[in-house]
């Protein structure tokens, strides 16, 4: 599965530190990783593509004092090796002062390897791949005739693994897997066609879902959008469904790491310790989840990672913060060089999660969002406007769906503004989460 093994990138990786301070550097640091994947697509019970991919990669950052200089290379060849570390030096040289560049504190660093269960091989080839995603492509079109067309099935595998090191004493890495089946599905009712997707995704292949369940789900999901209409302009609640939910998540994130908080590019500057979200609202970062997406026990920088809460009960309790971010405002690494890590998002209280039926109960009347479009997001202001379709709900049950409609208000009033968290939770990326019930937003057709 891989061309190298542990002990080779060990090798190479101390040899790339001891080449640094030949060279008169005051601190390295460097990693050098592997990857393998496979990724067909069918389309009608048609190949359209296979591709198999291997990648390699060597990156070096070196310091002299206070400057950096970086380098890369996906040659591991002692020579190209050598001139690697010597570019990022001689960049260095002439980079300007940075008084917050440097590696971690070593009191930060991960001393002791943990096993969080990230690495499930899945042995399958192209010719196993392709019949799996032609079962779940064709439980799509057995759902019902009105299951017309197709964007296609996948089925997507990946492995990896790396070491990174530094000049501080720090060595460590793993071996990992990512795997994933998706089908899009169109529906056809008369000139009027609908599509929808679904798709699962795991570390491990026997936790993925049945394919055949995933093509008729994601046939069920096209077939309920026929007829769908158009919406005037009201305010309303709005339930957003969970893997949506999980984008909540991703623009607090993006609002709330220091890059956007050292830059004054964010509307939560200073809310550390501040009523952010509704209260009885947390969400927990969990990076030593055995088996999860988002899980590591040491970030980017080799700082060790740890669970903590980073909203208890609707106020901030913490960033999102590497080395260098943390330096810039005065604080400490939060272990989140490379983003966040495993993350939930949870509600208690008068908030307390229920399944979707009854998420629908409490949405009453209003608007519930299952697809959203555009970028519309300003994470200076938290000024919020997507494309959207859904349905349109009345007395907890849904009535017909809706489309080419925009959701709009503003991210620190919908977070203030929410109302329930579901039990529905589903993963996406490293984020887990139920459907999110926001008091009232702005509708427009």
């Amino acid at each position: 599965m891989f061309d190298h093994s542990r002990a080779r990138f060990e090798e190479i990786t101390q040899s790339v530190l001891q080449q640094a301070a030949g060279l008169g550097a005051t601190a390295a640091a460097t990693d050098v990783s592997e990857s393998s994947g496979l990724s067909v697509n069918v389309r009608k019970g048609k190949v359209e593509t296979i591709e198999q991919t291997r990648d390699k990669g060597l990156g070096v950052t070196v310091y002299v004092g206070t400057r950096r200089g970086h380098a890369s290379t996906s040659d591991f060849s002692s020579k190209a090796v050598t001139q690697t570390v010597k570019a990022a030096f001689e960049i260095a040289r002439f980079t300007g002062e940075d008084p917050f560049a440097g590696l971690p504190d070593p009191d930060t660093l991960a001393r002791s390897h943990v096993d969080l269960d990230l690495f499930h091989p899945w042995l399958i080839d192209a010719e196993a791949a392709v019949a799996l995603a032609c079962r779940m492509e064709g439980a799509a079109f057995a759902t019902s005739p009105a299951i017309r067309n197709s964007e296609g099935a996948s089925v997507s595998v990946s492995h990896g693994h790396f070491v990174s090191a530094n000049s501080l004493g720090f060595s460590d890495g793993y071996p990992y897997s990512r795997h994933s089946i998706a089908c899009s599905p169109i529906a056809q009712r008369g000139r009027a066609m609908q599509r929808d997707d679904w798709y699962s995704s795991a570390r491990h292949p026997d936790r993925l879902a049945d394919p055949e369940a995933v093509g008729r789900y994601a046939a069920e999901r096209a077939l309920a959008r026929l007829g769908a209409r158009k919406l005037g302009t009201r305010k309303v609640p709005v339930l957003f469904e969970s893997p949506l939910a999980c984008g909540l998540i991703g623009h607090f994130v993006q609002a709330v790491s220091g890059a956007a908080l050292y830059r004054k590019a964010s509307f939560l500057v200073d809310s550390l310790g501040t009523q952010v979200f509704a209260p009885g609202v947390d969400i927990r970062e969990d990076p030593l989840q055995p088996g999860e997406f988002g899980s590591t026990p040491f970030d980017d920088e080799g700082v060790v990672t740890r669970a903590r809460d980073v909203v208890r009960g609707g106020v901030v309790q913490g960033y999102f913060l590497s080395t260098y971010s943390a330096r810039k405002l005065g604080m400490k690494t939060t272990g989140s060089a490379g983003g966040a890590h495993h993350l939930r998002m949870t509600a208690s209280g008068t908030r307390a999660r229920d399944d979707l039926p009854a998420m629908l109960r409490k949405l009453g009347t209003g608007l519930f969002v299952t697809e959203l479009m555009g970028h519309g997001v300003n994470n200076v202001t938290g000024d919020y406007s997507r494309g959207a379709s859904g349905y349109w709900v009345e007395d907890g049950v849904i009535q017909y769906p809706v489309e080419e409609i925009t959701v709009a208000g503003n991210l620190r009033d919908m977070f203030r503004g929410i109302a329930a968290v579901g039990a529905d939770e589903v993963s996406r990326g490293a984020r887990r989460c139920g459907s999110v019930l926001i008091e009232q937003m702005a509708v427009a057709g």
